[in-house]
């Protein structure tokens, strides 16, 4: 599998289980590249749903996507703290400057104080009937969920929270070097 170079700029596409393409990132600066782990950043991107409607991200975001785990992590830094967007879904591949996943409906929204709430359960339900989900992406995405909630209590991860300052102080210096070559 070909590694996304840290300062260039990829775009993330999610998919649905039935191959289909649900959204689009325009642009996501990379800050970590290796097999197993891309975090990148972003800040009012270019976003595209499957119907052809378009908007703009708000805030900067740090984006983490592990190959092995099946959730990946968005941290919106907001003027009263880091809110966090967990999409369970597929590992991450990455094909010729995409970065590509699965995304399996079910939702976790972080607030900064580490409470939580588990979105779209029925969405998921729904979705799993209509493209036969097999009973092992269930099982593996239960399993994912609860090691994603250990993370959160823990303060794992993109939780943890020194986390935040390192990413966003590497976003801050790519930007600059980007707005230099300009």
């Amino acid at each position: 599998m070909a590694i996304p170079k840290e300062g260039e700029t990829v775009q993330i596409h999610s998919y649905k289980h039935n191959g289909k393409i649900h959204r689009v990132w325009q642009e996501t600066l990379v800050l970590k590249g290796t097999r197993n782990i891309i975090i990148g950043g972003n800040e009012r991107t270019l976003v595209t749903e499957s119907d052809g409607r378009t908007w703009l991200t708000r805030e900067p975001s740090i984006c983490y996507f592990h190959a092995e785990n099946w959730f990946n992590i968005i941290c919106m830094l907001r003027e009263d703290g880091v809110y966090y967007y967990v999409n369970m879904s597929s590992p991450f591949v990455y094909d010729e400057k995409y970065l590509k996943y699965i995304d399996y409906d079910l939702d976790v929204k972080v607030f900064p104080d580490m409470s939580y709430l588990i979105l779209d359960e029925d969405e998921y339900a729904d979705h799993k009937r209509q493209m036969n989900y097999p009973e092992v992406i269930d099982l593996i995405l239960q399993d994912n969920l609860k090691k994603l909630l250990g993370w959160i209590k823990q303060r794992k991860g993109p939780f943890a929270p020194d986390f935040i300052d390192v990413w966003t102080s590497r976003y801050e210096f790519y930007k600059q070097i980007q707005e230099e070559q300009s």
